[in-house]
């Protein structure tokens, strides 16, 4: 399977209209077991996590997981950071570009490839407004262009 492909469970919208993507890198996950069942049943929301490198790990922070609805006192917390399992090369990738300026790393995706929890992670660089409004711009002419063909075609 490529990169980014299986059962998506959750998508970061919000990163392709505030970041330019420039590289994206496939990491797994250190989930607990309730965590594991609540992504399974797709109870997660990437809007406003992001990544950070601490000590040559890597960490999701701000990512929720709702509680399990079966779970019992053992239920995990739903804000907590979880490590990402990445090769120490990678993570040296990641150091360096979020030492660049303006780059941050963003979470894209999260699915589940061959039974494990996969995050689609993007090395990002911030929009303008004006870039921002320039791809909104786009978008529309291309809808435009797609409906007028389509109209044309009837």
């Amino acid at each position: 399977m490529a990169k980014g492909q299986g059962k998506v469970l959750a998508q970061n919208k919000k990163a392709s209209h505030d970041y330019f993507i420039e590289e994206t890198i496939e990491a797994g996950m250190v989930l607990t077991g309730t965590e594991i069942k609540s992504v399974r049943a797709s109870k997660v929301q990437l809007k406003d996590s992001y990544v950070r490198v601490r000590n040559g790990e890597a960490w999701i922070c701000n990512m929720h997981i709702s509680p399990f609805d079966q779970g019992n006192r053992f239920n995990h917390e739903p804000l907590r950071d979880r490590k990402l399992l990445l090769h120490k090369k990678q993570i040296g990738e990641l150091v360096g570009a979020v030492k660049r300026d303006g780059y941050t790393i963003v979470p894209l995706k999260m699915y589940i490839k061959d039974g494990y929890a996969k995050l689609l992670i993007g090395i990002a660089k911030g929009k303008k407004d004006y870039d921002k409004r320039d791809d909104m711009r786009k978008k529309e002419a291309k809808r435009e262009m797609e409906r007028a063909f389509k109209d044309r075609n009837r």
